[in-house]
């Protein structure tokens, strides 16, 4: 039984095609909402790197003492 193969040119030009329309049901966020969500996100990078370092630091810190 022969399987029938579709073209991927073509079928390449319709994704694009539906991803466009997808793209135009978006609702992008104003440029005052974008700058206030990437404050947040850089915010909790900085909080979650001091707790990790200090979390690091604690255990390295634990190990050394079980050592010597």
């Amino acid at each position: 039984m022969a399987l029938l193969k579709a073209n991927p040119i073509q079928d390449g030009l319709q994704f694009l095609a539906e991803a466009k329309n997808e793209l135009r049901k978006v609702t992008w966020p104003s440029r005052k909402e974008t700058t206030g969500i990437t404050g947040v996100v850089i915010f909790t990078c900085f909080v979650m790197c001091v707790y990790l370092g200090i979390v690091d630091w604690v255990l390295a810190e634990i190990i050394k003492f079980l050592i010597r």
